[in-house]
């Protein structure tokens, strides 16, 4: 890029591309990056995600699977079911789910609630599954391990005090 099209370029708003950086540093021209220009976009920062984020997309995706009813212990529900009453309050997607993060792997522990009828095992393979799938794919965290504990079966004839979604069910 010339130097007359570089200043057109600054004044419209718009910048040199990585393309034209390069070249100018091939030919000898000044380099605005100086000796980070070898190094790719990866390189030059750090990402961290917190426990809280991992648990919600683990907690979603779990709750996504056919024969989960709910996330969490009966106390846990309890308690998300009156804190969802107060106004303000928020659903929380995260119920049942505990992560650990480090910088590049994660470990999970969730605890559900199966419906009664379906296969414990088959249920469990299908929410190991498909949290490790979401969990890598939105956070590029090595899932290691999720645990998974089922505290309860939801009985066809039982009295549903949550529906699964954090919200009390309706009466």
């Amino acid at each position: 890029m010339s130097e007359t099209a570089q200043r057109k370029a600054t004044e419209s708003g718009s910048s040199a591309t990585a393309s034209d950086l390069n070249t100018r540093k091939n030919l000898g021209g000044s380099d605005e990056q100086g000796a980070y220009a070898d190094r790719g976009p990866a390189d030059r920062g750090r990402t961290t995600i917190d426990d809280g984020v991992v648990e919600k997309i683990a907690g979603l995706a779990a709750r996504d699977v056919v024969g989960v009813h709910a996330m969490g212990s009966g106390l846990a529900r309890t308690f998300g079911a009156v804190r969802d009453r107060v106004p303000g309050g928020t659903k929380s997607v995260a119920r049942g789910v505990k992560a650990e993060v480090g910088e590049v792997q994660t470990a999970l522990d969730l605890e559900i609630v199966v419906e009664y009828g379906v296969s414990i095992t088959d249920v469990t393979r299908s929410v190991r599954e498909n949290v490790i799938a979401a969990t890598e794919r939105m956070t590029g965290l090595e899932v290691v391990e999720v645990n998974i504990s089922v505290s309860d079966v939801k009985l066809p004839d039982e009295e549903d005090d949550d529906d699964g979604s954090g919200r009390p069910a309706l009466q």
